[in-house]
């Protein structure tokens, strides 16, 4: 059974900086695709960034580039997202999903973390 949790949401400052992490279990990223994707107040749920199971492509909406990285450690089966110079439009709820291969429509979710953007 596919699994994902994730973790490191809260409230930070314009400006600040979070890490999610988003832990999988019951399978292994060298198969699946995980993405980021956030859904605040009254909005759809939009992807954030991808990475595929080789690991060799990488995806960022254009709201998030430059500030955004995603990255992964195989061994420990996690996925990160660092967030720099967050924006209070960046408050939502932040999910990790998992995808067979490359970055698509998502097979499971994890439970979401809040991220919380305010001074």
């Amino acid at each position: 059974q596919l699994q994902l949790v994730e973790s490191g949401g809260g409230l930070v400052q314009p400006g600040g900086s979070l890490r999610l992490s988003c832990v999988a279990s019951g399978f292994t990223l060298d198969d699946y695709a995980i993405g980021w994707f956030r859904q605040a107040p009254g909005m759809q749920r939009a992807g954030v960034s991808c990475i595929t199971s080789s690991g060799d492509t990488i995806y960022y909406a254009d709201s998030v580039k430059g500030r955004f990285t995603i990255s992964r450690d195989i061994a420990k089966n996690m996925v990160y997202l660092q967030m720099n110079n967050l924006r209070p439009e960046d408050t939502a709820v932040y999910y990790c999903a998992a995808t067979y291969g490359a970055c698509g429509l998502p097979r499971a979710w994890g439970q979401g973390t809040q991220v919380t953007v305010s001074s």
